[in-house]
Parts: C-alpha cells; sequence; structure tokens
C-alpha cells in the first residue's frame, strides 16, 4: 500500500506543486510583466488624466446627458449606466416590447434636445451595446449631435465637425472593426476649446 502511494501519489503531488508554481505564479507574473513593459498604457487600464486628475478610462464609456457634450450609446448595466463591475447588455429581442418603449422613449429624447433634428438617427443612439461599456459612437451618431453641442456651447458648428474628424478613429489594421469616436476623449477636447 505505502509502495503504490509512493510511485503514484507522490509524484502526482510533486507535479501539482509544479504545475502551481509554474501557471499560477511564473507565468502570471511573466505576462504582467511583458505587457507593462510593451503596452504600459493598455496594461494600466487605458487611464484618461486631465489636470492631473484620471476622469475615466479611454475603454469604458462615460455617461454624458448634458446637452453640451456629445451622447454615447445607451448602457443596459445595472444598477446604474456604464458600470463596469455589471458589465451586461439587456437581453432584449427585437421583438419584445420593452425594448421597443425603451427605443422610442430614446429617439423622443434625442429629438427634444436636438435644436435642429435632421435625417434619421442613427441606431447606435437608441440601442445599447451588448457589454453595456461601449466608449464608443458611430461617426454618424457623432455627425448627428454636432448641431445640439455646437448650439449648446455657442460654437461654430463647422469647429464641432473638425473636433469629431479629428477624433474619428480608422478601421484597426485597416481592416478590423469600423471607424469609431471615443466619446470621452472628444468631450474632453471640447472641453478644451475656448
Amino acid at each position: 500500500m505505502w509502495q503504490e502511494l509512493k510511485t503514484c501519489t507522490l509524484p502526482a503531488l510533486r507535479l501539482l506543486l509544479v504545475m502551481s508554481v509554474l501557471t499560477g505564479v511564473l507565468y502570471p507574473l511573466v505576462v504582467t510583466g511583458v505587457a507593462r513593459v510593451a503596452f504600459p498604457a493598455q496594461s494600466e487600464g487605458s487611464l484618461v488624466e486631465r489636470d492631473g486628475r484620471i476622469v475615466g478610462s479611454s475603454l469604458i464609456g462615460q455617461p454624458f446627458s448634458d446637452t453640451k457634450y456629445f451622447w454615447p450609446r445607451p448602457s443596459a448595466t445595472a444598477p446604474m449606466p456604464n458600470n463596469a463591475a455589471a458589465s451586461s447588455g439587456s437581453n432584449q429581442g427585437p421583438l419584445n416590447p420593452a425594448l421597443a418603449d425603451a427605443v422610442q422613449a430614446r429617439i423622443a429624447a434625442l429629438k427634444a434636445a436636438e435644436p435642429t433634428p435632421s435625417g434619421a438617427i442613427p441606431v447606435d443612439l437608441v440601442t445599447a451595446s451588448a457589454s453595456g461599456l461601449d466608449p464608443h459612437i458611430s461617426p454618424a451618431a457623432a455627425h448627428w449631435q454636432v448641431a445640439r453641442v455646437a448650439h449648446a456651447r455657442g460654437l461654430d458648428a463647422g469647429r464641432v465637425q473638425q473636433l469629431v474628424a479629428a477624433h474619428t478613429e480608422g478601421r484597426q489594421l485597416g481592416v478590423l472593426g469600423e471607424p469609431r469616436v471615443n466619446v470621452l476623449l472628444l468631450n474632453l477636447a471640447l472641453d478644451a476649446v475656448r
């Protein structure tokens, strides 16, 4: 019995200990070290600072509701919008009456806030993303809001359009995803305009 324990169980326990140290300690330390050297900003959460103060992350949507700011996609996280601790979608399908009601309410709010609404409202302004944390909107969604933001800030609409164009990111590697605008970075740029 002792011999069987010695020949089977002890090597298994040694292997468990070695693999635990390798995969549970050494590997995470190496990956973290490489990430901090190769991607320092991203490994720290892509934090955005303004005047030495952290104001958000470029990877997580921020709630903006003032008319002088560009508004992000709606968020379905609970108990508050853009709750990074509760990333989730609404799980409401296209035939769900609750989704239709929410979209209609968002359309009404957007039209009420817009001084001169023009054209169809881009879909990403009335539907939440799957994570509920999307920090980007489409360029069309940004352009649709230009008149409201320019009016609220007393700026020329052309100047606001230039800011949108300057903050429009292209496809990753030229082929992945769609062009997008980071709402937090655009709004911070707006605050810097004098």
